[in-house]
């Protein structure tokens, strides 16, 4: 089964870190990938710019609208993912636990739904 691995964060959260701090941060998601595309189980994964930079879009009534910013104003905010395939649920949370995110933010878990006729 697939799973994205969402990480979410909070820039004021990024803001008090030291640098030392921010360092292992990087360190260890070089580990974490590393490690899980060595295992097989890394599909993707990437950093998403900061929210201010994204452009909602939105089609009514046949007519598409485009906005600066997020869709929603939140705390926190999608940061970026890794996708993952793994046998069970329980080992993507274990993986989940291993992106240093987890201790600064959170890290969500979605299993990937495809629908039947959309499989390869």
């Amino acid at each position: 089964m697939k799973y994205m691995l969402l990480i979410w964060s909070n820039p004021q959260t990024w803001e008090s870190l030291s640098q030392d701090d921010y360092d292992w941060v990087l360190r260890e998601h070089i580990r974490f990938q590393k490690e899980t595309e060595a295992s097989g189980e890394h599909i993707a994964s990437h950093a998403l710019a900061d929210p201010s930079s994204s452009t909602t879009v939105r089609v009514r009534n046949g007519i598409m609208t485009a906005t600066d910013g997020p869709f929603a104003e939140a705390k926190e905010h999608l940061a970026g993912y890794y996708l993952v395939e793994c046998d069970r649920r329980e080992r993507a949370v274990e993986l989940a636990a291993r992106i240093p995110d987890a201790h600064i933010t959170g890290i969500e878990v979605r299993e990937i739904v495809t629908a039947p006729e959309m499989e390869e």
